[in-house]
């Protein structure tokens, strides 16, 4: 049988730490923020940083007929921005994959700044 070393048991300290910090930062007050966050998103249509940004629910026109966004759609200057709703409620696009945000609204200004003034250019799947 072996002992416990030095090493092993700091380990355990760490992790266990660890595995409390996360559970005090998800606990009932955080696992039920992204179940608010899950509602339907409000329709917008703002000028952000001289680009036109809007949002509402889909109609049909869109890439995916809003399969993925939710029945939501995302347009920076016209042209449609890929948008998907995660499972917790949160939103990411094509531009602003890594990052989840709360809503379509914040995600499309989030685009805008990562385009610096790019065009957006549709997203060609096939």
């Amino acid at each position: 049988m072996s002992s416990i070393t030095r090493r092993r048991a700091l380990g355990v300290a760490a992790g266990a730490a660890g595995a409390v910090t996360v559970l005090a930062r998800t606990g009932p007050a955080g696992a039920a923020a992204p179940r608010a966050a899950a509602t339907d998103p409000a329709s917008f249509d703002e000028v952000y940083q001289g680009r036109r940004i809007r949002g509402g629910p889909a109609h049909g026109g869109g890439h995916h007929g809003g399969h993925h966004g939710g029945g939501y759609t995302v347009t920076v200057d016209g042209r449609e921005l890929h948008v998907m709703r995660n499972a917790d409620g949160t939103w990411i696009s094509v531009i602003h994959h890594y990052e989840p945000v709360a809503t379509p609204r914040e995600l499309a200004r989030a685009a805008v700044r990562e385009l610096r003034g790019a065009p957006l250019v549709p997203l060609a799947l096939g």
